[in-house]
């Protein structure tokens, strides 16, 4: 079944940008109910659904990995309100989308693979979904809005209830500006007493969300914050030191865990290196490195890709950076950032010997 999946999926991701406009046609002409949660400029939609679908492809082999990643999911959904039928639909639209792009690569064979294999997936979501006797979102209101930069904000949140989320998690959000184009953030701080949330949001191009946010939030908006995902931690139990990789905002998280980490008096020892092409993109540096003052298991790396004339930071990409100094096999490896900054970062360490078992990185970090 695994090799099946992954020989047909090969052969139509170089044209998945069709998969996905077709899927979404063929779901909104089976079940037209669900055209409405969605919003209207499905680009953002299409292109997550193509994530999702890679991602669980690449663990289709490891459920370990990959069943705790589709319970996040069918909690996650519940903010759309999703229900039992709807997945006989996303299925049926899936398993054609496949095959119109397949060519001869569907079989029989092939065809009974991937409705095994949506049935798991489907099963576990709907069961994650029915157990969860947690709210489907919660409601937010904004404390402070801070622009830290002509393209980036630090946006505090009071919710009207604790979000139950682990630092390096992240969660969904939807502004009243942009109501049903749902984002991807990572909280910047472990879970407090007082419940404020904190995110580190950069206005990407195209990015009608994140420049929106960035331009026009203001004190008392109210945005949905949803289910808190995502597989990014570290173990202080394992015995394994840590490297963290963080490119961008992707710094968020692992501000939060090591935030949490500061909390105990031992731990492992962290390895991070913060990476950017400017020295603006490090906006998060001086914080970190106050936190390595005060913590001598943490030592934090600057990286900085297009400024050669910077002093004390080590000039490259995060790729290039990281590998040189080895493969850090010894190590968990926890990677954030944008996806181009994830796939080379990943693939380059893979390469330079790094178990893909020791890796860890989530899917939806940046829209």
């Amino acid at each position: 079944m695994v090799r099946m999946i992954r020989e047909s999926f090969a052969v139509v991701e170089p044209r998945s940008e069709e998969v996905a406009k077709f899927f979404y046609g063929m779901l909104f002409s089976l079940a037209p109910a669900t055209r409405e949660m969605f919003p209207v400029n499905m680009e953002v939609q299409r292109s997550r659904l193509l994530r999702a679908l890679v991602h669980v492809v690449q663990m289709v082999d490891r459920p370990d990995d990959l069943i705790p990643f589709l319970r996040q999911l069918g909690r996650d959904h519940r903010k759309f309100g999703v229900v039992n039928v709807h997945y006989e639909s996303v299925g049926t639209a899936l398993l054609a989308a496949v095959k119109k792009y397949a060519g001869p690569a569907w079989t029989p064979q092939v065809e009974m693979a991937w409705a095994e294999a949506y049935t798991i997936m489907a099963r576990a979501m709907q069961e994650a979904a029915a157990a969860d006797d947690g709210p489907a979102y919660w409601h937010a209101t904004v404390l402070d809005h801070q622009r830290v930069s002509w393209d980036l904000a630090v946006v505090r949140l009071q919710p009207d209830h604790p979000v139950g989320y682990r630092a390096g998690q992240y969660v969904s959000v939807e502004t009243p500006q942009r109501p049903r184009l749902w984002r991807y953030y990572s909280p910047a701080n472990a879970p407090r007493d007082d419940g404020i949330i904190e995110f580190h949001i950069r206005s990407v191009e195209g990015g009608w969300v994140s420049r929106s946010v960035v331009g026009h939030t203001q004190r008392g908006d109210v945005w949905r914050i949803g289910p808190p995902m995502g597989r990014l931690s570290v173990d202080r139990k394992s015995g394994r030191d840590v490297l963290m990789v963080a490119g961008g905002t992707g710094v968020a998280p692992m501000h939060a865990i090591i935030d949490e980490m500061a909390q105990w008096g031992e731990n492992p020892r962290v390895h991070l290196f913060l990476g950017g092409r400017t020295r603006e993109d490090l906006y998060d540096l001086d914080n970190l490195q106050r936190f390595a003052m005060t913590n001598p298991w943490l030592t934090v790396v600057p990286v900085l890709e297009s400024d050669p004339g910077a002093r004390g930071v080590e000039q490259g990409t995060l790729a290039d950076v990281v590998t040189r100094y080895g493969a850090w096999e010894d190590r968990d490896v926890l990677v954030c950032g944008s996806p181009s900054m994830i796939r080379a970062t990943v693939s380059r360490m893979l390469v330079a010997g790094t178990p893909l078992d020791r890796i860890k990185y989530d899917p939806f970090t940046l829209d």
